[in-house]
């Protein structure tokens, strides 16, 4: 399944995509957390945020953005586009939709077997947002 084009109409909605890729993203970050040795739930929650947020995982999409195929531009962009979001007040709608758009695409990669991708997209936003826990007390 790793090369094969995706038939949009085939796949989930984009906000289960992206229900979905929120639990893998979370998932990742504090597997990546526990893997680093922290294991104190006050830290590790408090780093957690420094991924796990509107704000971070739009500038995660941000960083990988550039190198995403057809397929996942397309998810991307349905999901941003989607009339449905239910935007907190706090954060702003174009971190939001971005949000969103990487949640999608994560659920993507993983409902099409697409694990040797996501492995590579979520190791390049662990990677691109590690700076992030610099600014947290």
């Amino acid at each position: 399944m790793e090369n094969q084009p995706i038939r949009q109409s085939d796949l989930p909605d984009v906000l289960a995509l992206a229900f979905l890729g929120d639990a893998i993203f979370s998932h990742a970050v504090r597997s990546m957390l526990v893997a680093r040795g922290i294991f104190d739930p006050g830290r590790l929650s408090q780093l957690t945020l420094a991924y796990v947020t509107a704000a971070a995982q739009s500038e995660g999409f941000l960083l990988i953005e550039p190198d995403l195929d057809e397929d996942e531009r397309a998810v991307a962009r349905r999901a941003s586009n989607s009339r449905h979001l239910n935007r907190p007040r706090h954060v702003s709608a174009p971190d939001y939709r971005r949000a969103t758009a990487l949640e999608a695409l994560l659920g993507m990669l993983e409902v099409t077997g697409r694990t040797d991708r996501l492995k590579q997209i979520l190791d390049r936003l662990l990677d691109g947002l590690s700076h992030r826990e610099a600014d947290l007390p």
